[in-house]
């Protein structure tokens, strides 16, 4: 559905921002993008519905190039972004009115525009915030007009620069499953994010950029059972891979898991009585902590209780 082929892309000013990425999304993915700050990631996306025009390369959706024309109008219907901050996309006096902008500059029907405005705001959890001004909004609730915005122009694909960017974790966990219920209905979900433990929840398939390049792709397990790979995009492994990691590294025959759970039944699949010893030595105290705080306090003895039984 979308193909970048050959993307390069420089600065007025003649600084590199991309060099040559070639990647393909199919339809319906679930797709994450990863890298440090600066590694091209919003600079990426805004080529993905011709708001920025590529030094070299093509853009292709549905198998057709990119025109700069006045078609983008119809590539930008298709492919929405939501942008790091909210309050760069939220500018009306209510939530209403916010959400009702793309529709009513589509031309549509009044009726037609007032039922997107209404089923988007329902998807996103915000039925009733209608009349409210969004600058009073919370983060989170800023977050989800921005995101009722696009939908309301029924997008195909929806495309989200740091969704979970300042969020607690309950309300990074909400976004999160609003992104997964609009993929369940068919919507290509494309996002960026520093946070390893979403990634692991979200996505399908990641692409590692850095330095303006396509490093890597891969599954979520593949992506981060290379650490090494990791570590040259600076960025950080799951607590439970670098867990699985490090007991690697130390001598335990341990596949990496991504989740607290994966990792727990792995633990205790794979660690017999001879090993619950060497493991007491590895951790020591500090990493006790952190397997207690991975784990919680009652599977970490309840491992070690298995063990010790072993």
């Amino acid at each position: 559905m979308i193909e970048l082929r050959g993307l390069s892309y420089s600065y007025p000013d003649g600084t590199p921002a991309l060099r040559g990425i070639n990647m393909k999304i199919d339809k319906g993915e679930r797709v994450a993008v990863i890298g440090p700050n600066g590694a091209g990631k919003s600079t990426l996306f805004l080529h993905l519905n011709g708001i920025l025009r590529p030094t070299t390369g093509e853009v292709i959706i549905d198998g057709k190039k990119m025109e700069y024309s006045r078609d983008l109008i119809k590539i930008r219907q298709k492919v929405g972004i939501v942008f790091q901050n909210p309050d760069d996309q939220l500018f009306s006096p209510t939530v209403r009115e916010d959400v009702a902008f793309g529709p009513m500059n589509l031309g549509l029907p009044m009726d037609e525009v007032e039922e997107r405005v209404r089923d988007a705001l329902q998807k996103v959890g915000i039925t009733g915030y209608e009349n409210r001004a969004p600058h009073h909004l919370s983060g989170g609730e800023k977050k989800r007009v921005a995101i009722a915005g696009i939908l309301a122009m029924k997008p195909e694909i929806m495309v989200l620069d740091e969704p979970t960017t300042g969020l607690d974790p309950e309300t990074a966990d909400g976004i999160i499953r609003i992104l997964l219920e609009l993929s369940m209905e068919g919507i290509t979900v494309i996002i960026s994010s520093h946070d390893v433990e979403i990634i692991n929840q979200f996505a399908e398939r990641v692409f590692v950029l850095n330095n303006g390049k396509l490093i890597a792709e891969g599954t979520p397990r593949e992506i981060f059972r290379d650490a090494e790979l990791i570590s040259r995009a600076s960025l950080r492994l799951p607590r439970t891979a670098d867990l699985m990691n490090r007991l690697r590294m130390a001598g335990f025959e341990v596949d990496v898991k991504l989740t607290v759970e994966e990792t727990y039944h792995e633990l205790l699949h794979l660690l017999g009585g001879d090993a619950y010893h060497l493991l007491l030595h590895f951790l020591r105290e500090e990493k006790q902590h952190r397997l207690i705080h991975i784990l919680g306090e009652e599977k970490y003895h309840q491992l070690l209780h298995a063990l010790k039984e072993s």
